[in-house]
């Protein structure tokens, strides 16, 4: 399974109020180099694209982590995300040659968008320190988001616990490919709503949380270990959040 697979999470990027800042954290924490095209990062792990950075464009818009699910065609997805009950917040449109993509919301509010690759196929490197190594959903309404999400993307489902709380792996072909879990009160403030959350790999998860504050951002979950390993929910000094994870998933 890659990134350009039909119904993988393919590609991360990050809609900023501070782009140069944001740039300088990013690059601190996770090691990663940045490739400047207009008002665009690239950020690149060992040479490879790993995730992106924009400015924001809405008026109130905060800042935050957006999984694109990679697809073959946009516009067909499109129309699925409408007819199980989604929103299309942007059309399908072409990014130059690079691909063509559309955002959305979920039935329950959590926004995603879809990457259909041309010249850019996604993030080149995963399961690594500093890239990409999951992308789950949390969400207030567990039956309904698997059948949205099998509906629009055909995902398959295994039901399991994390942590004695229900967990759903959404897999593709067999493969799994992204986790769904309910947000439980213990977890989840009552005024957050659904999102996709996006995990990088580390080496130290106790280490990038220590080092996150050094930089100015925050920790919002501290360090815990679960079966899968140890991990810490984050936020830029921003307010982007997103997690980090040390060992198997």
């Amino acid at each position: 399974m890659t990134a350009s697979t039909p119904g993988t999470p393919s590609w991360v990027d990050l809609g900023t109020a501070d782009l140069a800042d944001a740039e300088r954290f990013y690059t601190e924490l996770f090691g990663w180099t940045s490739e400047v095209s207009g008002e665009y990062i690239t950020f690149c792990r060992n040479g490879r694209p790993v995730a992106g950075a924009g400015p924001l464009y809405g008026v109130g818009q905060p800042t935050a982590w957006s999984t694109y699910i990679g697809t073959d065609d946009a516009d067909a997805v499109s129309a699925r995300v409408a007819a199980a009950g989604g929103k299309v917040l942007v059309p399908p449109f072409d990014v130059a040659d690079q691909g063509r993509m559309a955002a959305f919301l979920d039935p329950g509010g959590a926004p995603f968008s879809v990457w259909q690759p041309w010249a850019m196929r996604g993030a080149e490197l995963f399961d690594v320190p500093g890239a990409l190594t999951w992308n789950e959903l949390n969400t207030r309404d567990l039956d309904g988001s698997m059948a949205f999400y099998q509906a629009v993307f055909g995902w398959q489902f295994r039901n399991s616990r994390m942590d004695g709380v229900p967990y759903v792996v959404a897999k593709v072909r067999e493969t799994p490919v992204c986790g769904i879990q309910p947000m439980v009160p213990e977890l989840w403030p009552d005024d957050m709503g659904p999102h996709w959350m996006v995990y990088f790999a580390v080496h130290d998860c106790d280490t990038a949380a220590e080092h996150t504050l050094a930089l100015g951002g925050h920790v919002l979950h501290s360090p815990r270990s679960l079966s899968i390993g140890r991990y810490a929910v984050l936020s830029d000094p921003q307010g982007g959040m997103f997690a980090v994870l040390a060992g198997n998933r």
